[in-house]
């Protein structure tokens, strides 16, 4: 617990990443479990056998699941005073497995975007290049675990807020299967039928991690209405020898760089080495992802996002803009043309069902294609993690991922290595629901033939540059420019 307090101490500052802690608490909680193992241990035996399995281990929390006692903004200036009094049943569950919470992490307003900044807290930098983006929404999380601040961090992804994260900060990343985890105690306090595409799952540095904390983590509570009890299989009785692996470099309609099709092509050698059968296929229905994607999500939410920014009242674009225009913000920009994108899609209701019966469609072709032994590899955005505010250039890059979350896949990121920048590179592995054992046990193939996460070291240079909380209050206050210039 020390060493990890040391190094979030040591590298936060430039990071920006974990933006509530709760240090002096975890210290007693890591010396309460240092005398329980005392003498469990004096006694022995069966003493040993009924600690929790994780007894002292750290972890990180994405600011969006309530933590008791730690705020749970979600990135929304008007809930910057929101602090829950108990845990959301992910949290708790860790606990009771004996995980210690260090803190919570910086995610962008909302959650739906790709870089994590709000005027909360401010921005979060990429530890690999401080001048880059670290992803989003569980950005902050990303961060942690790639700079050794947290072995473990809890994330969520409803379009790749775990997997962009993870691979643009080099970590290992799980997407469960639709209703697998429960998402109850998380930002928003809504659980509609975007559940059955939101998943909270896990960011860590090894592929092994995965299966435990899933073991934790899954199963219903009694209040998510999308999490159902499922049959957990175990990756290591996996035999790659009868595993089909489809390679995907391109949904053929966004550029993908070629250190990420690089990832993709890695990843499939590595599984034909270990006996899997490479087969090539094409899934035109992929080209349309970020619009089923979008129709899919508009057709199960219902409370518009524009509502839960406000936290019930409708904000309005253009008075937002207005506002941005005169220096003084209530919402990011990033927010607003999440809210617009919405606008504009109420415009379209029949374009909208149109590509809910072609999701309907990818669905069922996916579900034959990969059955109950085969992946899917894929690229988890179009390129190694672009340059702060880069994501505006190419906002329609997370098609990469989303389209797994309507689909209801389980999905691990891992990463293939580094580009010639020395940004991650990383593969997405994809199985249908509930075959979540495949992706898993595939990814830990492909970590031991590549590599898989090393060390971040954060390092202060003349072209980054940090964006924390003291910035942020500036930008509320008028005194500052937002977007950062």
């Amino acid at each position: 617990m020390q060493a990890h307090i040391a190094r979030i101490q040591q590298v936060n500052p430039l990071l920006n990443a974990m933006v509530a802690e709760r240090f002096a608490q975890a210290r007693q909680e890591a010396a309460a479990a240092d005398e329980r193992l005392t003498l469990a241990r004096h006694r022995a035996g069966a003493a040993l056998a009924e600690l929790p399995p994780f007894l002292g281990v750290p972890c990180t929390i994405k600011e969006f699941f309530a933590v008791a006692g730690l705020p749970k903004t979600g990135g929304v200036l008007s809930r910057k005073d929101h602090v829950p009094d108990q845990d959301a049943t992910t949290v708790a569950r860790l606990r009771a497995a004996g995980f210690i919470p260090l803190g919570v992490s910086n995610a962008p307003e909302g959650g739906l975007w790709m870089e994590t900044t709000n005027l909360v807290y401010g921005r979060t930098n990429n530890p690999w290049d401080l001048s880059r983006t670290s992803g989003g929404s569980s950005g902050g999380e990303g961060a942690l675990v790639a700079s050794g601040c947290s072995p473990v961090g809890l994330g969520s992804d409803v379009g790749g807020s775990i997997r962009i994260p993870a691979a643009m900060c080099g970590t290992v990343g799980h997407k469960p299967s639709a209703g697998l985890v429960p998402n109850s105690g998380q930002f928003p306090d809504l659980l509609d039928d975007t559940g059955a595409y939101l998943a909270s799952g896990p960011l860590v540095r090894r592929v092994e991690d995965l299966f435990p904390l899933l073991r934790i983590l899954a199963g219903p509570d009694g209040l998510d209405p999308h999490c159902t009890a499922a049959a957990l299989q175990d990756p290591s009785t996996v035999d790659l020898r009868a595993l089909t692996v489809i390679p995907v470099e391109s949904n053929g309609r966004i550029a993908v760089d070629p250190a990420m099709r690089a990832g993709v092509r890695a990843a499939a050698q590595a599984l034909a080495d270990a006996g899997a059968t490479v087969r090539e296929v094409k899934l035109e229905r992929l080209r349309h992802a970020v619009e089923i994607w979008s129709a899919m999500l508009h057709q199960a939410a219902s409370l518009p996002y524009a509502e839960i920014l406000g936290q019930g009242r409708r904000i309005s674009v253009a008075g937002e803009l207005l506002r941005h225009a005169i220096g003084r913000p209530r919402y990011s920009m990033d927010a607003l043309l999440v809210t617009a994108s919405e606008v504009v899609a109420d415009l379209l209701p029949a374009l909208q069902r149109r590509f809910v019966d072609q999701g309907r469609a990818l669905r069922a072709e996916l579900d034959e294609l990969l059955g109950d032994g085969g992946v899917l590899l894929h690229p988890p955005y179009s390129r190694p993690a672009p340059k702060h505010r880069g994501a505006w250039t190419t906002p329609f890059d997370f098609g990469h991922t989303a389209i797994f979350n309507v689909m209801q896949c389980g999905v691990t990121v891992v990463p293939t290595g580094f580009d010639s920048r020395g940004l991650p590179v990383a593969v997405q592995v994809v199985a249908r629901q509930g075959r979540d054992h495949l992706a898993i046990a595939a990814a830990a193939a492909v970590e031991a033939a590549l590599g898989g996460w090393q060390l971040a070291e954060p390092r202060s240079h003349p072209h980054s540059q940090t964006w924390g909380r003291t910035q942020a209050e500036r930008i509320v206050a008028g005194k500052e420019q937002w977007p950062p210039p």
